[in-house]
């Protein structure tokens, strides 16, 4: 047998996957390609796997098995908290895994690989007069694969859902390189996954009530394994979507679509108060609203006084304002919808104005989109770094979370934009770091701990439709409590007892930090 070779850290067989027909490099150019992706993470894997087919990937995770060999599955790179990167072999389930199958347009369904784009999805179905209505803001480059990883959601998931409602069936490849295809409402008809299922049963059944019990009361989540969902519904889906390749690997899926929503309007709702918008939130909902997006104090005073607010010019004092989308299949029905906001705001908030004309639409959306290159010019030597960007609460406790991301961004200096997805209870947080300061990283750190303790006590999860990642994956248990993550780790261990699939991401590996594998150097005091 020939010498092992060590890469990234990682130990390797000196020879290749034997029954592997797609690249395998460990090539040290290529292997920086994947090093990074969208977030704040760095991780040179050892190498880069890029299968043909389903085939190799099984054939691949056989090898992976046979040595111990970490994979870590790649989709585009635009997750957020690194479930995308990692020292083991990265598996670029991209490259040949593009394709977008015929719409069904009786079942309204598609069958497609985990490397098609978001936006090629939509744009076969839309020919039908479909869509997939999930939309994370990376749509145009995000992979469904890395949407069913992550259960991402977006602006419309107030209305419509993250992904897990959507996905019907998976294609997986397991640890040792078997393979089974999970379909909602179908019992597993095959010994790989009915083995894996019966241990996952067998260390949750006895648990059932207080994990109900116990369940973060939350709109929604992509954090930990998706057990509450699981039980509720006997469909091994729904513990698959979301796992970030921790439990196998998805080559295919099959996922629901609906119409296309014919028109839309749109209510800017402003506040100087900031529990009347967090009460606003609650009684919006009750109109069905397709978004109930939010910006705050500190995102509105960034536009107004950068002067890009001439559309919708913006006042002073206010401390949030709602984007309230409402969608129909008619014009008049739709106006009618965007009044019954007016008419609930009355009394409520500072001003109400509504739009149902597309251009005077897109001048209010204007004032939320502005922000992103405006961050990006008043960051100067600081960088924008989204270490507590996805945090989710019960949609009463909004306020509540405000005011906890607020003092501790002020309790150590740190200037932020505040903006989400208020129907979900979902924000989003930019801190500007300035990465010249010496112990930058230690105080990132304790930020992510403090803010992580915080969101606890008010019912909530770090992880609302990014995952947890690398990122995350140390304050689990701050979350969910040491005994919620010993079944978590139960779930882990029925699926993947060596550890080979993805390692660190979700369950932290022992002694892992929140920015352990930052990318930006930390500055040492003299």
């Amino acid at each position: 047998m020939r010498e092992r070779l060590v890469s990234a850290g990682v130990s390797l067989p000196a020879d290749p996957p034997p029954a592997f027909r797609g690249e395998f490099c460990v090539e040290e150019a290529r292997r920086t390609e994947f090093s990074e992706h969208a977030g704040i993470l760095r991780s040179t894997p050892a190498a880069i796997a890029v299968p043909v087919d389903a085939d190799d990937v099984s054939a691949l995770l056989r090898w992976a098995w046979d040595h111990g060999v970490p994979v870590v599955p790649r989709g585009a790179g635009t997750g957020m908290p690194g479930g995308n990167i990692g020292p083991g072999v990265v598996v670029d389930l991209v490259t040949h895994f593009r394709r977008v199958g015929a719409v069904d347009t009786e079942r309204r369904t598609v069958q497609v690989q985990p490397g098609a784009t978001l936006a090629a999805v939509n744009a076969a179905a839309s020919r039908h007069g479909l869509h997939f209505p999930v939309d994370p803001s990376s749509a145009e480059r995000a992979t469904i694969g890395g949407l069913i990883a992550n259960n991402s959601g977006g602006a419309h998931t107030v209305r419509h859902g993250s992904t897990r409602r959507w996905v019907q069936s998976v294609d997986v490849v397991w640890d040792d390189g078997t393979r089974s295809t999970l379909t909602r409402g179908v019992p597993a008809d095959d010994e790989h996954a009915r083995v894996r299922l019966a241990r996952v049963d067998e260390a949750i059944g006895p648990h059932r009530d207080w994990i109900d019990h116990s369940w973060p009361r939350v709109r929604k989540n992509s954090s930990g394994y998706a057990l509450r969902e699981y039980l509720q519904t006997g469909d091994p889906v729904d513990l698959l979507v979301g796992s970030e390749g921790t439990l196998g690997l998805v080559v295919g899926a099959t996922v629901r679509l609906e119409p296309i929503t014919a028109h839309r309007g749109l209510a800017l709702v402003e506040f100087t108060d900031l529990e009347a918008a967090g009460a606003a939130v609650l009684r919006i909902l009750e109109l069905g609203p397709a978004t109930c997006e939010m910006v705050d104090r500190t995102f509105i005073d960034l536009v107004r006084d950068s002067g890009e607010d001439p559309g919708y010019p913006l006042g002073e004092g206010l401390e949030a304002i709602l984007f309230v989308e409402m969608e129909g299949e008619w014009v008049e029905a739709v106006a009618d919808a965007l009044e019954r906001v007016r008419a609930e705001m009355a009394g409520v908030a500072h001003r109400v104005s509504l739009a149902v004309d597309p251009q005077q639409q897109e001048r209010f959306w204007h004032v939320r989109h502005a922000a992103s290159p405006l961050i990006a010019r008043m960051a100067g030597g600081r960088v924008s770094m989204q270490f507590i960007e996805d945090g989710v609460v019960p949609v009463n406790r909004l306020p509540d979370y405000i005011r906890l991301l607020r003092a501790v961004l002020e309790r150590h200096a740190l200037p932020a934009v505040i903006f989400g997805h208020a129907g979900d209870g979902n924000l989003h947080v930019n801190p500007l770091v300035d990465v010249a300061k010496p112990g930058w990283r230690e105080e990132a750190e304790a930020i992510v701990y403090e803010v992580a303790e915080g969101v606890a006590l008010l019912g909530g999860t770090m992880a609302g439709e990014h995952g947890d990642g690398r990122l995350r994956a140390p304050v689990l248990e701050t979350i969910w409590g040491a005994e919620m993550v010993s079944l978590f780790r139960a779930v882990k261990d029925a699926f993947d007892p060596r550890g080979i699939l993805n390692p660190g991401v979700i369950l932290p590996l022992p002694g892992q930090r929140p920015l352990d594998a930052i990318k930006y150097a930390p500055v040492l005091a003299d």
